[in-house]
């Protein structure tokens, strides 16, 4: 049996999250879900936007699938998100993009992951206001955070017979902070002689990604690079509601949808619960649990290429629970 902490978010976090709960137990996998949440819809009730049983269910568990989660606007903290990684030094945000069929964009063969370093960077909150006019943001880079990402992205690369990872970087103009991450992708390449380095500067991978995306296989990047190109290419497949996401330290995870929280569709039963649903399979693989991780990922594939049971957002008319039916459907047939 496996402990999973199952936070459900707001918005259409848990409409998404009960769809995700659902399929996964469609494997007849043996799961426990310690239920607890955190967000504006807590911060409403009590005056807190991340209880203390959250932390508690996290660092018990070590494992954890979450719907999204709304950050109030003028309190709190930043990003609930960026405090769980920070907290947990969930140092590699892992997002795989890939086109499936029965969606329509330019694009046939995008099949790319995407390492995004999670804990510093111009993420790490450091600003100051010099006067009433001047604001500074302090870039962080460090040569242990960036060694520790970019060699996951090689091991993910051999693990996966990937051909190529590239470093995006803008060391052209920050010489030290972006030249210290590119150093470090050089010196971890050195040992991976088989698997081909790209360098690519950030705004020149912007236009390749639009142009020829099927270049390239694994990206490795700093954090705010990682956050923009990680939209990007989600866009390249069909939006945000198709694409997962893991943040994973060295003994801990939490698996969430790259989307937001949609408070305006909240409560409708539209919701599209792909993502979710996609992040639970990537847990169940970071599990070890293979073979029923590809039984969601095929369910979900199929679905979507029949294109009867999809949500509006894919061109269909089915609802979140209709949607989610059909996956749990072509699951178990």
């Amino acid at each position: 049996m496996y402990d999973i902490t199952l936070i459900p978010g707001d918005g259409i976090g848990p409409e998404v999250i009960d769809s995700a709960k659902q399929v996964i137990e469609a494997t007849e996998i043996d799961m426990n879900w310690d239920i607890v949440n955190a967000g504006a819809d807590v911060y409403a009730k009590k005056g807190i936007l991340v209880p203390d049983e959250v932390f508690k269910s996290i660092e018990r568990n070590k494992m954890v699938l979450k719907g999204p989660i709304t950050t109030p606007i003028g309190c709190g903290f930043r990003s609930i998100n960026v405090l769980l990684r920070k907290k947990y030094d969930l140092f590699a945000n892992i997002r795989p993009v890939k086109k499936i069929k029965g969606i329509e964009t330019p694009f046939k063969n995008i099949d790319l992951v995407i390492f995004r370093e999670n804990t510093e960077g111009l993420y790490s909150g450091i600003e100051v206001k010099e006067q009433e006019d001047e604001a500074r943001a302090i870039k962080v880079i460090t040569k242990k955070a960036s060694l520790r990402i970019i060699k996951e992205a090689f091991e993910y690369a051999q693990k996966n017979n990937k051909e190529k990872v590239a470093v995006v970087h803008k060391a052209n103009i920050m010489k030290l902070a972006d030249g210290l991450f590119l150093d470090c992708a050089r010196e971890v390449a050195k040992s991976y002689p088989h698997i081909e380095l790209q360098e690519v500067i950030v705004d020149n991978m912007c236009m390749q990604l639009v142009m020829n995306p099927s270049k390239y296989e694994v990206i490795v990047t700093t954090n705010l690079y990682g956050d923009i190109l990680s939209d990007l290419c989600a866009g390249l497949v069909g939006g945000l509601g198709l694409v997962p996401g893991a943040n994973i330290g060295r003994d801990m995870a939490i698996f969430e949808a790259v989307h937001g929280s949609a408070p305006d569709i909240a409560g409708k039963n539209i919701a599209n619960p792909t993502a979710v649903i996609l992040s639970g399979a990537m847990m169940l693989n970071y599990l070890g649990e293979n073979k029923r991780s590809k039984l969601i990922v095929d369910a979900v594939e199929r679905t979507i290429e029949e294109g009867k049971y999809v949500t509006v957002d894919l061109g269909g008319t089915a609802s979140t629970t209709e949607m989610t039916k059909a996956i749990i459907q072509n699951l178990v047939d």
